[in-house]
């Protein structure tokens, strides 16, 4: 672990351009990293955070199949959605770039070719899935099949997202290619390979050995088990036809697996920034005095600390990293976040629907945030989360002591009498947070740190509703001076103490009290962060309370997205054995009409209706109870199997048949004639 590092290149994932931010990559990587960036800088210290947009890969390809597009269409529509939301939110990067660059394609390209001219890489011929009827070989995500390790039927060729193995698509059991749903063949093709067991002593050295006390527990668990498990040779190419040309003879019609190029886009984006900025860019990357920090989510631990180190040891020049403070999965309402389903809260669908409100979904993200194990968000929690803490706590304690001071001194800091000894214990309190703040930050719980912080608020909130200055301010002015002044050094403390998590609420505090403190040193040597006779300016609501409706309406959204995964994935029944036209000339189906209804005793699902069937009115029992209700049902039109033999059914004979379907959410429905003018006892044929 480096101590006083001279500077920090800090890294978020690159997020994938097949689909917009949703709030699993906020939770598990954006929001924790621009925490991180945010606080560092208003320590003062020498800050680069880079990401991009990742362009190549089967996702891609794949995206661009389903929406019948380019995959160049694919990564320009996804990469400006993306790169819009993390502006609108805030995310804080130095630079956003995108592996379709240039400068990107250069440096990737060089890197394999430094590796391949060092003789780092294993060429050989391997027998890879083959899709005959597509006439192309399989990557990793055009192959689906049962993971060996847990028995998923639904496991991708790269890796099976049940129980979080990193596969080759040559594990997986029945695979079926997802572009023709043939069963694939296996054929010839040459690769180049990157020996990993070569690296086993080096990473067990380095992580097993040399990080096993500061690494989080979740992520050196797996990197261990993987190098535990034994480290084979990982294919650096494949047969694609996106992604960056392999650059040496005989691989024409190659790309460089995505895995490969990926990572090296953290060193491209430091290029770009630092073409851009006039500044030398390998300091970041080649200087030992850098401390280099991963944030990536546990999807990602592999690559991020098995893999890319192994690259950088076998180029030889670069730094390695310092830490990947890797993050578990956030649910969504219990079920597991997906693209592909569309069961996620979209980032710009959220910026539009709640406007001016990024930190509460940046507060609440992080105050549930997965550091240790997957977490689950609901809407209720967020609703909570607003209106009790940061409405009820923050916000309440900020207006009240913007407001009071506008009513008592015209906005103006009062001068402060002698302090007591509750004034005295409160500032003290106040100055041990930002170190408190900076401790469980430099540790990456930033969850703990968002409490802490919302502690500090707490405290001012107590210390009010303790002294009441409202209640003395005529019989005691001379106190109320000094509770005043003391309630507006909390306020100004949490303009700073705040920025890292809630930076839109930071500024919002530092123009209320008319101040530009945004740095974490806060000198409280004369506790005089807002000096007597400072003006302030108006309140504002800092946040505002969410109201039932607006969750219900989110709620509703994704009820909605659960409804239409039903009826997409639904499967109908296999037909039934065939019939000759004679077997079903036999039916007699007729329009009919519910008379009467009402529930069969001692039986949970049988209803006895009275049914005008326009030759007779007769008795069905039909099974129908636990959809509806007897009284709702009276009146309506049915279809009626007229001339189906009568049965017994608990004693009460049943003549004929109510036809029945089942909708989208499984639940039943009267196959019924909706057209007007249609006659009880016609004939459906």
């Amino acid at each position: 672990m480096l101590q006083n590092p001279k500077r920090y290149t800090i890294t978020a994932a690159l997020p994938y351009t097949n689909g917009p931010i949703h709030i699993g990559h906020l939770a598990g990587v954006y929001v924790p990293a621009d925490i991180y960036s945010r606080y560092l800088r208003a320590q003062g210290r020498e800050v680069l955070f880079v990401c991009g947009s990742d362009e190549h890969g089967v996702a891609i390809s794949m995206k661009a199949k389903k929406e019948g597009i380019t995959p160049q269409e694919v990564i320009d529509k996804y990469d400006g959605i993306i790169r819009q939301s993390f502006s609108d939110f805030g995310v804080s990067f130095d630079n956003y770039s995108r592996t379709s660059a240039k400068i990107h394609h250069n440096t990737a390209s060089e890197f394999f070719r430094t590796l391949y001219e060092k003789g780092d890489f294993i060429e050989e011929v391997t027998e890879q899935l083959y899709d005959a009827k597509a006439d192309q070989f399989l990557a990793d995500r055009f192959v689906i099949g049962t993971c060996p390790k847990c028995g998923n039927e639904e496991a991708y060729g790269d890796q099976c997202e049940k129980c979080g193995s990193t596969l080759n698509a040559t594990d997986l059991i029945n695979p079926k290619s997802t572009i023709t749903g043939e069963t694939p063949i296996m054929k010839a093709t040459k690769h180049w390979f990157l020996p990993l067991d070569r690296y086993d002593a080096f990473l067990r050295e380095w992580i097993l050995e040399g990080h096993k006390n500061d690494w989080k527990s979740n992520v050196y668990g797996q990197v261990k088990s993987w190098i535990d498990g034994g480290l084979e040779p990982r294919a650096v190419t494949r047969d694609l036809d996106w992604g960056i040309d392999v650059p040496v003879e005989g691989a024409e019609g190659k790309k460089l697996y995505v895995w490969f190029d990926a990572p090296i886009g953290y060193i491209s984006a430091t290029k770009e920034w630092a073409l851009r900025e006039g500044k030398d860019w390998e300091p970041y990357w080649k200087d030992q005095d850098t401390k280099l920090v991963h944030f990536i989510g546990k999807d990602n631990i592999v690559f991020h600390c098995v893999i890319f180190p192994a690259m950088l040891k076998a180029e030889g020049s670069y730094i390695l990293p310092d830490n990947v403070p890797a993050n578990e999965f956030l649910n969504l309402e219990g079920n597991k976040l997906s693209t592909s389903k569309n069961w996620a809260v979209w980032l710009h669908e959220y910026l539009e629907e709640f406007p001016n409100q990024q930190d509460v979904l940046r507060y609440a993200l992080t105050s549930n945030a997965p550091e240790t194990k997957d977490n689950d968000f609901t809407w209720k929690d967020f609703q909570a989360r607003n209106n009790n803490e940061l409405v009820a706590i923050f916000g309440n304690f900020i207006n009240r002591v913007v407001v009071l001071t506008n009513k008592y001194y015209n906005g103006v800091v009062p001068a402060p009498n002698e302090l007591s000894e509750v004034d005295e214990a409160t500032l003290a309190e106040l100055k041990a947070y930002p170190a408190v703040i900076s401790s469980s930050v430099e540790r990456y719980r930033f969850r703990e740190a968002l409490s802490e912080m919302m502690n500090a608020a707490r405290l001012g909130n107590k210390y009010l509703a303790d002294e009441e200055p409202w209640k003395m301010v005529k019989e005691n002015p001379e106190r109320v001076q000094t509770q005043m002044y003391v309630a507006l050094q909390i306020a100004a403390a949490l303009a700073s103490l705040c920025e890292p998590f809630l930076p839109f609420t930071s500024q919002k505090l530092l123009k209320m009290l008319n101040i530009q403190i945004n740095h974490w040193n806060l000198d409280f040597e004369d506790w005089n962060l807002l000096p007597a006779g400072h003006q302030i300016g108006q309140a504002e609501l800092l946040f505002s309370k969410i109201e039932d409706e607006e969750i219900q309406k989110q709620i509703d959204k994704l009820e909605a997205t659960k409804t239409a995964n039903i009826a997409e994935n639904k499967k109908a029944e296999p037909q039934k054995e065939t019939i000759q036209f004679e077997d079903f000339a036999k039916m007699d189906i007729r329009v009919g009409t519910i008379l009467e209804a009402e529930k069969m005793p001692k039986a949970n699902k049988l209803l006895v209706l009275k049914v005008d069937t326009g030759i007779d009115v007769r008795t069905i029992v039909s099974g129908i109870a636990e959809s509806f209700k007897p009284e709702d049902i009276i009146g309506k039109r049915v279809s009626v199997l007229v001339n189906l033999a009568p049965r017994a059914l608990r004693g009460v004979e049943s003549q004929g048949m109510i036809l029945m379907g089942t909708n989208t959410e499984g639940k039943l429905v009267f196959i019924n004639p909706d057209a007007e003018g249609v006659a009880n006892g016609e004939m459906i044929s």
